[in-house]
């Protein structure tokens, strides 16, 4: 049957569903040309509007995930896991993720994005290592641009290998992300599914984690909102014969107490020592623990958990870290003297605490927002981030403080900077008086599991 995008935009701006032939043409289309990006942005606005069935969100992240390269785990003889972030400050948590699940048996080949916004990249995280580069690509430091082939080869060898999306994986989420991002449609629910899932599809993993944060400094700022798409996602992804958990987990704080590129590195390197913030390590092990379950190399979650805490204590997560840098590009001697190896800033200066009493809230957006000014993060695609800006917290929300600690340490490239980051953290953060306690989310707060 011979379709007519006009008359499919119709079906769907008058609240009707369509057939899996019919998303598949208008995603097809997109991708080579013949459905006009004029036609594509219509449709896109129609299905904000009225949204999509449970089947069509399947179908729409199919015909995605299909319009590029697929790959394909099944010549491995270990079975295969990943985890995907909805992002938030502070949220380190796949670089000390990945190397202990790849420990623990599962491979994990994770193609990962770049910050935008408040939000930190993992990209931008690894990059900061610098490193000889590898060999014959004329390019310094951790390279997150493989190829599939050699992405390929490296999980097969290593379980490891975290990259950046390559130009024949998904390009119709590319198109379409960039458009959504023009045309006030990024707030939708199916849109956001099929963009997410088919990238997590397409990379072949067959077990996926959804970490979806939840506050000030996440996407979704509500426990309904977030729910709702961490339900939409789960069934999307079954629906296309995938094993998939979706956590929901707190950003109304930042995540951890190192933010910025190189300094979220440093914490990384303490995690894999068996140390760092109690919550960065919490949220990796209950992630990492629902991966070997979905991969059925743990019993139940609370098996995976230990095994993945075994793994951070006993160094065979470091090790795999260690040897993913140096493939990579990057200085293994990373993971024995970070403090040497990772860009610094040229000016550090504290935030003092100005009473005695309890730290209280910090919202996760207004700190995100200023490391951005710092130059940790970029307001567009085009800009280049600064690896060695950032911020590290003496104190988390809930603990006492004296007149006169740290509370905070700026990581700045100028004195103005510095000034004007602690300046903006002062009115952002409150003590409160002796006794009194935050209101703020629990770290874990639901957990959505697949059929």
């Amino acid at each position: 049957m011979k379709h007519r995008a006009v008359e499919l935009i119709a079906l769907k701006r008058s609240g009707l569903s369509l057939n899996k032939a019919q998303i598949d043409y208008l995603i097809e289309g997109y991708v080579d040309g013949s459905v006009p990006e004029y036609q594509m942005a219509a449709f896109c606005m129609a299905t904000y509007f009225q949204g999509m069935s449970p089947d069509e969100t399947a179908w729409l992240l199919d015909a995605m995930q299909a319009s590029g390269e697929v790959v394909n785990w099944d010549h491995l003889s270990f079975p295969t896991a990943d985890k995907h972030s909805t992002g938030g400050v502070g949220d380190k948590i796949s670089l000390p993720l990945a190397p202990a699940v790849a420990a623990c048996g599962v491979g994990v080949p994770m193609i990962s994005g770049r910050g935008l916004g408040h939000t930190g990249g993992t990209l931008d995280k690894l990059e900061s290592i610098p490193g000889p580069g590898r060999p014959g690509t004329g390019r310094s430091g951790f390279d997150v641009r493989l190829s599939l082939d050699e992405f390929m080869e490296q999980v097969a060898e290593d379980r490891i290998s975290l990259i950046g999306q390559t130009m024949n994986l998904c390009p119709a989420d590319r198109q379409m992300y960039a458009l959504r991002d023009v045309t006030a449609t990024i707030e939708s629910i199916p849109l956001i599914v099929g963009s997410i899932m088919s990238k997590k599809l397409a990379e072949g993993a067959g077990n996926l984690v959804l970490d979806v944060k939840v506050g000030s400094g996440a996407f979704m700022k509500t426990v309904g909102q977030a729910r709702q798409l961490a339900k939409a996602m789960v069934d999307a992804g079954t629906r296309c014969g995938r094993n998939v958990t979706a956590i929901l987990t707190a950003m109304d704080r930042p995540l951890g107490t190192h933010i910025g590129n190189a300094l979220e590195v440093l914490e990384t390197i303490e995690l894999l020592r068996g140390q760092g913030p109690a919550d960065s390590r919490a949220v990796t092990c209950r992630l990492g623990g629902e991966m070997l379950r979905l991969a059925k190399v743990a019993t139940d979650i609370e098996d995976g958990e230990r095994q993945i805490a075994k793994s951070l204590d006993d160094g065979s997560a470091m090790a795999v870290f260690r040897n993913m840098v140096e493939r990579q590009g990057g200085d293994p001697r990373v993971c024995d003297t970070p403090e040497e190896i990772l860009p610094s800033a040229p000016v550090v200066r504290p935030l003092s605490a100005w009473g005695n009493g309890v730290l209280g809230s910090m919202d996760a957006l207004k700190v995100g927002l200023i490391s951005v000014r710092l130059g940790a993060g970029r307001n567009t695609k085009e800009q280049d981030v600064d690896p060695a800006v950032g911020m590290v917290f003496c104190a988390k929300p809930g603990d006492a403080v004296e007149r006169g600690q740290p509370l905070c340490w700026v990581h700045a490239r100028t004195e103005d900077k510095a000034e004007q980051a602690i300046e903006s953290l002062r009115q952002t953060l409150t003590i409160l008086a002796e006794g009194q306690q935050p209101d703020q989310l629990p770290l874990f707060i639901d957990t959505v599991f697949g059929a």
